[in-house]
């Protein structure tokens, strides 16, 4: 038994210097995933080894969060620990993650409700009988739903692309990982790296999973961050020690957790369509002067979409809204998402360029934070623009320079 311990062991480890070999950029941020154990046939993670926060590098506060939306997921399949990996070594502020449940009540790290599109549960013919159709927000969906599947059920599948025109070639390679295992990373990282994670979907995980002692989702959610010591109100010293941000759509969930944790939290509001999924409130009355002075008893900030904040029209940019300036107006951060690189995604205005459309969130609309697919994208504008904003003899700072002279010349 121990011989075929030992090999199941060398063949995971083999497994992983695959990964290193293929991802050379996170090799030396997956090292410690060589020391996994085995449990219940899954693999787990190493629990956070609580190195003193004070020997590591602060959190940057002094410009607008870089938040990695799903991990680095335009590089990587998103919430996987590769991705999240990448995403610190990128340059993140903070880790960004989904949170749902298993059948058992395990909290895992998923963006969808279904597992159809990121996995590869369509080539596990064990799971076939599985397949239901559930009411989410309002609309009979059909697939593999999370909330059928154990903890280690869902550990046997494996992570792919969503994206058809995103790096494949880590498609099968990855696993789901929990919510505890992305604490890890987050608090083992060499840096103070701050987590944010959403409270996904909760009416369908309430419905479907039930913990003992009439305990929600919610409250699972809360105890296992304090069971890792996130606590303390926005930039208090606990906080910047490790900070957290919680989001969620779901103003009830939000409310709810008030009374449990003094953690900083934001209201998530989707696009003009789509009501809140817990209260059935339309997007002009929770983002109403009077709505925003309410939830800001519970709150410190909002995530809007960012084509609510600013419309668009034929691929082009309209007038802003005044949504930013009023948020602000009521002491609300506004965090809005999501950033992505690809042509598809950037509007006209921005001549192809995610740099230039960093600079108009930061500089022209005044954001507080960016959710962004592409972290070392966002990181290394940021940096540029730091230099070329406080000294001109810096590197960064003359190229700056050097292309906007060009760029006058040019016109």
């Amino acid at each position: 038994m121990r011989a075929l311990v030992m090999n199941k062991a060398v063949l995971r480890i083999q497994s992983l210097n695959n990964i290193f070999q293929a991802i050379p950029g996170v090799a030396s941020l997956l090292f410690f995933f060589l020391f996994e154990t085995t449990h219940g046939g899954r693999t787990l993670y190493p629990l956070p080894s609580k190195q003193d926060s004070t020997s590591k590098q602060p959190l940057q506060t002094s410009r607008p969060y870089n938040i990695a939306h799903r991990g680095s997921n335009g590089e990587i399949p998103e919430e996987t620990a590769a991705a999240y990996m990448k995403a610190i070594e990128e340059g993140a502020d903070f880790i960004e993650t989904d949170i749902l449940a298993t059948k058992d009540g395990s909290l895992i790290c998923f963006h969808d409700v279904k597992l159809d599109d990121t996995t590869d549960i369509a080539n596990h013919t064990e799971f076939s009988d599985r397949k239901r159709t559930y009411e989410v927000q309002g609309v009979n969906i059909t697939g593999y739903f999370v909330v059928d599947f154990t903890l280690d059920e869902i550990k046997s599948l494996r992570v792919k692309q969503r994206c058809p025109y995103r790096d494949q070639q880590y498609n099968g390679k990855f696993s789901i990982i929990t919510f505890e295992e992305f604490i890890a990373i987050a608090l083992d990282a060499n840096r103070i790296v701050g987590i944010y994670p959403e409270i996904k979907n909760p009416v369908l995980i309430n419905q479907h999973v039930k913990w003992p002692n009439g305990k929600k989702f919610e409250d699972k959610f809360v105890e296992l961050l304090k069971k890792y010591g996130y606590k303390g109100e926005y930039m208090s010293e606990d906080w910047l020690k490790q900070p957290v941000f919680i989001q969620s759509f779901a103003p009830t969930s939000l409310i709810y957790i008030s009374n449990m944790t003094d953690s900083p939290k934001l209201f998530l509001i989707a696009d003009v369509s789509m009501p809140t999924q817990d209260t059935n409130q339309s997007y002009w009355e929770i983002t109403s002067d009077s709505y925003l002075e309410y939830i800001r008893n519970y709150v410190i900030g909002i995530g809007p979409w960012k084509d609510t904040i600013v419309p668009t029209q034929n691929n082009y940019l309209t007038t802003p809204s005044d949504l930013v300036d009023r948020a602000h107006a009521h002491n609300l951060q506004v965090h809005p998402y999501t950033f992505r690189n690809e042509n598809i995604y950037l509007h006209f205005d921005f001549h192809q360029d995610p740099y230039a459309e960093y600079e108009y969130w930061i500089k022209k609309i005044g954001v507080d934070g960016l959710f962004t697919d592409f972290t070392g994208s966002l990181h290394k504008y940021q940096v540029w623009a730091a230099a070329a904003a406080t000294d001109e003899n810096n590197a960064y700072g003359l190229l700056h320079k050097i292309a906007l002279m060009i760029s006058s010349y040019e016109k």
